[in-house]
């Protein structure tokens, strides 16, 4: 099934021959796979991309009979595509001014061919995430550690706007699930399967106690495996690591900041539970706290990163583009130890004067645009 559908508008008044082929010409320049449905609504928003396109002008009275069912069948803003052609951009600026009025959001995609392609894709890329987690179950295994006062999460705003369902596990069904061997990873994949979960963050410091290990190497193996695998009952983080994972198939890399440069914009982050497949090598080693257990000091590339965080309610977010400028290996800190340049160094203001918790996802590459277009 195609991830983008493309619908057409043209007015009866102008030539259906003249317009078919216009419209061919047009299209022809759209480098996504999509499906032409013509002017067949009925799978409108089925979707991870539905693209309305104005051919003509004098469809502005066809789109406003049409847009009631529209809105029945999808809640998302209204994308239109104009051409230069047959007063195209004139009719769509005529329907975004009613949807506005209406309170109905949506877009006028139109410019160059780059461009056009360019915001199609983004915005693929998005609907295809936002479906991806919609009906997405991410367990809460144990509450939140006892120092995260800041980092619970408003489950029906989660729901509503994200699709996904928070459950609530106790540590104590994950005790049960122990093998013989103790195996912490085993034990997580049979909760994970046993409550249909697509991730989960876990109190993780309980396992210290009880078993005198820790979580850090399953929960790195897991997130490589292509879960979402959060540590110290961090909701707010295992959130900003989902939609990483639905946007960019990769997890992130949970992580608080150490130090901070307010002057320069150069930031430590540290933690032990790295995802094994976004290091180009990594040694195990003690859990940094306890010296218990295995935490993993991994060495991710060095180039391009993006900082990100979402609120437990989803009315803030943060996103930075950086650079990783080199990693280190102190031993009085976590194991993995990143040292990010900031981009825009007037950013790591934000860290000391109203940050989103503590812990912050790291994400290899620049992808400032992806996550505000999801956020929106």
């Amino acid at each position: 099934m195609s991830k983008t559908a493309v619908y057409t508008l043209a007015s009866v008044l102008h030539n259906a021959e003249q317009v078919k082929m216009l419209t061919q010409e047009f299209l022809s320049t759209v480098r996504l796979d999509y499906v032409l449905r013509n002017s067949d609504f009925s799978d409108y928003g089925t979707h991870a991309l539905d693209v309305i396109y104005v051919c003509t002008g004098g469809t502005e009275g066809i789109f406003q009979q049409l847009l009631p069912s529209l809105l029945q069948r999808s809640t998302r803003p209204v994308c239109l595509l104009a051409s230069g052609n047959s007063n195209s951009l004139a009719a769509s600026m005529e329907i975004l001014s009613y949807l506005q009025q209406h309170h109905v959001s949506g877009e006028i995609i139109h410019g160059d061919e780059e461009y056009v392609n360019r915001r199609l894709h983004l915005l693929e890329q998005v609907g295809e995430a936002r479906r991806r987690l919609n009906g997405c179950r991410l367990g809460i295994i144990g509450e939140p550690s006892d120092w995260l006062i800041a980092s619970h999460a408003d489950r029906e705003v989660v729901k509503q706007r994200l699709g996904i369902s928070l459950v609530d596990i106790a540590m104590q069904e994950l005790f049960n699930a122990m093998p013989g061997d103790n195996s912490i990873y085993a034990a997580l994949k049979t909760i994970m399967e046993a409550h249909q979960l697509q991730g989960f963050t876990l109190r993780c410091f309980d396992l210290i106690g009880r078993l005198h290990d820790t979580g850090c190497l399953p929960l790195a193996r897991l997130n490589a495996a292509g879960y979402v695998a959060g540590c110290e009952g961090d909701v707010p983080a295992m959130l900003s690591m989902a939609i990483v994972r639905a946007l960019f198939n990769v997890s992130g890399f949970q992580a608080n900041p150490a130090t901070i440069h307010p002057e320069t914009g150069e930031l430590l982050f540290a933690h032990c539970t790295i995802p094994l497949n976004m290091v180009e090598r990594y040694e195990l080693d003690t859990h940094f706290e306890s010296g218990l257990g295995t935490g993993v000091r991994g060495f991710m590339k060095e180039g391009p990163v993006t900082v990100f965080k979402v609120s437990g309610d989803l009315k803030r977010h943060f996103i930075a583009e950086g650079h990783l400028v080199r990693s280190l290996a102190k031993p009085n800190m976590c194991r993995t130890q990143q040292v990010i340049q900031l981009t825009d160094r007037s950013q790591a203001s934000y860290f000391l004067n109203a940050p989103i918790g503590n812990h912050h996802i790291i994400l290899p590459g620049h992808h400032r645009e992806e996550l505000e277009e999801f956020l929106k």
